[in-house]
């Protein structure tokens, strides 16, 4: 065995760095805890799959499997422009968003500047900000007692971007669920010097219908110093393939290109986000299921006596105003898969993923078993 200590001579960033948990997945679960079906509410997947349209694709794109992808995905930036009437040259391809936070941070931030991120944001955003090796600031966030209670506070993120290179926001955010109207966004960004740079993440932008919420992608040409995230994996169901993207200014995509790996999206993934982002009735169908049951589920936990966060996304904040780990560990046991949420610093809360009337009432089965035994 070797003696030498390869963290010692690692970058300080990467010697800093704690790995993004994924949580449990439904084979880890069986394999525990030896249960047959396990409903998977953890990881705010769709559960309505992705477009027909979208599988038939995909048995096209198999011809072309000996072959690489298209390096510049130019058919997928195309759709993406059209979607978002943007400039095709201030879009990059990406794994899915993940990969593209953190290459955001890694190529524009570094050591001797300041990531900022709102307390209980996305947990990437926070493993963007050591990996680069900057010096990472979480801003403090709204207070339980709150209307907005855990969501990002504009003037204490404000004050914080202060001096700092890259400033992260989630809109909505994930795992609190709530985000910022227009006006609130729009006067979040005027108080940010043009030298900061704000990456907003709207991985769940395509459940907002609020009237007075707007996507960051239309500011764009106001505020050269925006970038907005987007992914596949959430409404458009289709996680499995990691399918993110960036919508920016030409100049800062150009940087991004410098430091995107060569065919970093594969053949398949390209092929089926053209067609996902065609099938425009496919996703107004799945955004109107999981919004009609997340009202019900809503209600549901709240009746039985717990604290849940209002929600814009496709899940919800559930606090349980005791130790979560316990009651995580007795509902994977009876196969429903919740998501901790302990690493973002709520250890009480559990986020659920949204899905149909069976899982509700497996659910709720499950919870009103292990909360009466937990009395």
């Amino acid at each position: 065995m070797s003696d030498l200590d390869f963290l010692a001579a690692a970058p300080s960033g990467v010697a800093k760095l704690q790995p993004y948990d994924p949580g449990l997945d439904a084979i880890e679960v069986r394999r525990r805890w030896t249960v047959g079906e396990v409903f998977e509410l953890s990881g705010n997947e769709s559960l309505w799959g992705p477009a027909p349209a979208v599988c038939e694709a995909l048995k096209v794109a198999a011809g072309r499997l000996p072959y690489y992808p298209d390096p510049s995905a130019r058919a997928l930036i195309t759709a993406l422009a059209a979607l978002h009437d943007v400039d095709p040259a201030g879009i990059v391809v990406g794994n899915g968003s993940h990969e593209l936070l953190v290459q955001i941070a890694c190529t524009l931030a570094g050591p001797g500047q300041r990531v900022v991120a709102p307390q209980h944001g996305f947990a990437v955003f926070a493993i963007a900000g050591i990996q680069c090796g900057a010096e990472l600031v979480l801003a403090s966030v709204y207070p339980l007692d709150h209307e907005r209670a855990l969501n990002a506070d504009p003037a204490s993120l404000a004050q914080a971007a202060q001096g700092a290179r890259l400033v992260y926001l989630a809109n909505p955010n994930n795992p609190t669920g709530g985000g910022w109207d227009a006006a609130t966004l729009r006067g979040f960004l005027d108080s940010v010097s043009p030298e900061t740079l704000v990456v907003i993440d709207e991985a769940y932008a395509e459940y907002v219908r609020r009237p007075d919420w707007i996507s960051a992608a239309r500011l764009l040409a106001d505020y050269p110093n925006l970038m907005v995230t987007r992914t596949f994996s959430k409404a458009y169901g289709l996680a499995s393939l990691r399918i993110g993207y960036v919508l920016c200014a030409p100049n800062l995509a150009v940087l991004l290109e410098r430091t995107r790996l060569t065919f970093n999206l594969n053949h398949y993934a390209q092929v089926a986000a053209v067609a996902a982002i065609a099938d425009t009735e496919h996703l107004a169908y799945v955004v109107d299921q999981t919004l009609a049951q997340r009202s019900r589920w809503a209600r549901a936990l709240t009746k039985l006596g717990l604290r849940v966060f209002a929600s814009e996304g496709n899940f919800l904040l559930v606090d349980f105003a005791r130790p979560a780990q316990p009651i995580f560990a007795a509902l994977a046991a009876r196969g429903v898969l919740l998501r901790p949420v302990g690493g973002y610093g709520l250890p009480n809360c559990l986020r659920i993923t949204i899905a149909d009337e069976r899982s509700l009432e497996a659910l709720l089965s499950s919870l009103r078993h292990v909360l009466d035994t937990a009395q």
